[in-house]
């Protein structure tokens, strides 16, 4: 028998709001069945639980919906691993690529604040300012 979760369950296994589990819903990362009157309770599935998993921990590493989206369904294809296996690696390296440019433009920035930081600090000192906010 597959395992069933409510919303607050999920929400509080993963500190997460429910709105954010709707969410994931809307952008078509979950997809819950309808309990109760007019179908308004949300009952999420084992699939569902290891989908809201996955999501979170890619949104972690910095994918995008789309980019986790894409990155599910390859996962839940039943078609030869080969071709999923080169769409994941694919993906993996475009944004392993993306983070290497964030992280170079990080550290340049990083190095010209040092810089603004110091001339700043010199300038502080010859006016005498620095040596009263020491005391």
């Amino acid at each position: 028998m597959s395992q069933h979760y409510t919303i607050t369950e999920l929400a509080r296994e993963f500190d997460v709001t429910p709105r954010a589990i709707r969410f994931y819903e809307d952008q078509g990362l979950l997809s819950p069945t309808r309990e109760g009157s007019g179908g308004l309770r949300r009952v999420y599935s084992s699939r569902d639980r290891t989908r809201l998993k996955l999501t979170l921990r890619g949104k972690r590493l910095g994918f995008t919906l789309s980019e986790i989206r894409r990155l599910l369904d390859l996962y839940e294809s039943p078609t030869d691993t080969v071709p999923q296996l080169q769409a994941f690696l694919t993906t993996i390296t475009q944004h392993r690529e993306v983070l290497e440019r964030q992280l170079e433009d990080l550290h340049a920035t990083l190095d010209d604040l040092t810089q603004y930081e110091m001339q700043c600090k010199a300038m502080l000192v010859e006016s005498g300012v620095a040596e009263a906010e020491r005391a």
